[in-house]
């Protein structure tokens, strides 16, 4: 399918089931990446993920296509896109051992604003009136959850929303200029990228130190790779197999669904993300945060609901 072809109701519903699965593993992920963090490196489980999760794409991508069909169709647009999403994971994750993850998850969800601006600045997507009120009332609620104005103010929970921004950025490329790329392909080098950035940060730690500090967020950034017991080796085996399923499947979700339609059903990651914050890490939400995640839902909602005689 190219970037141009008419996008059907089919197509969007099959792009919301798609994508409401994948954020649902994606949180799984998450939760046990931030409830692993202060006994890991984050380049070190870029290597180590990413190495498996390339194992097994590779061995599905010859399996099912062919060694021959390894090549993309867009090599610079794939590398760019891939550069893009591993950036995205970076500012999110390093954020992770500082805030909560239901903020982090709060402040993530920009993207829907952000998707849409560059939808329709590239791809020329028709983005209506009602979907921008939808999603500049989503911004507000987030604005509200990070409170910028107040003492509470983390200067951590801006590394989620670059992170959207560069979500953003990568759905429209994915969406424009990588439409027609195999969805597995799409996941191998994005994984392919992640491991490079992974070696690239473990041999500047290594150069630098390696370093050990007591305070578990700047372990998990800049700490010295730690030994693994078989749980460890465990736990990134389900890691990797879970960034196999998401990565596969936020790409075809994005390939044959309207962008602004799948990232409004983003929002489900919210849901998901505060019940593993309240379930594993004791998170409740206070009022301001309560509010702010109404209004995001509220918005999610507006986008979605179709005006009478709308087809």
């Amino acid at each position: 399918m190219s970037g141009s072809t008419t996008i059907t109701a089919t197509d969007n519903r099959q792009s919301i089931l798609i994508v409401v699965g994948s954020v649902f593993l994606l949180s799984v992920s998450d939760a046990i990446i931030k409830a692993t963090s202060p006994d890991t490196s984050m380049w070190q489980l870029y290597v180590i993920r990413s190495v498996l999760a390339c194992a097994i794409l590779l061995a599905l991508v010859v399996h099912m296509r062919g060694a021959a069909q390894l090549r993309p169709l867009s090599p610079l647009w794939v590398v760019i896109r891939s550069l893009l999403l591993s950036l995205m994971w970076i500012a999110f994750y390093g954020a992770l051992p500082f805030i909560s993850l239901t903020i982090a998850a709060l402040a993530i969800y920009t993207t829907p604003l952000f998707i849409a601006l560059f939808a329709a600045l590239s791809l020329k997507e028709d983005v209506t009136l009602r979907k921008w009120l939808a999603i500049g009332l989503g911004f507000v609620g987030v604005l509200i959850t990070l409170a910028p104005s107040t003492e509470e103010f983390n200067t951590y929970a801006l590394l989620p929303v670059l992170a959207a921004i560069l979500y953003a950025l990568a759905v429209v490329v994915t969406k424009g200029k990588c439409a027609d790329e195999d969805p597995m392909l799409l996941a191998l080098a994005m994984n392919a990228a992640l491991l490079v950035i992974g070696v690239l940060g473990s041999l500047v730690v290594m150069q630098t130190g390696p370093h050990f500090p007591s305070n578990e967020g700047w372990r998990f950034l800049i700490g010295g790779w730690s030994t693994m017991g078989q749980a460890d080796w465990w736990i990134m085996i389900v890691l990797a197999v879970l960034m196999v399923l998401v990565s596969i499947g936020i790409a075809k979700a994005y390939q044959i669904g309207e962008t602004s339609i799948i990232g409004a059903f983003d929002y489900t990651y919210l849901i998901f993300a505060i019940a593993w914050g309240a379930l594993l890490f004791n998170e409740m939400l206070n009022g301001r945060t309560a509010t702010g995640l109404v209004l995001i839902l509220l918005s999610g909602f507006l986008a979605l609901k179709k005006p009478a005689g709308e087809l």
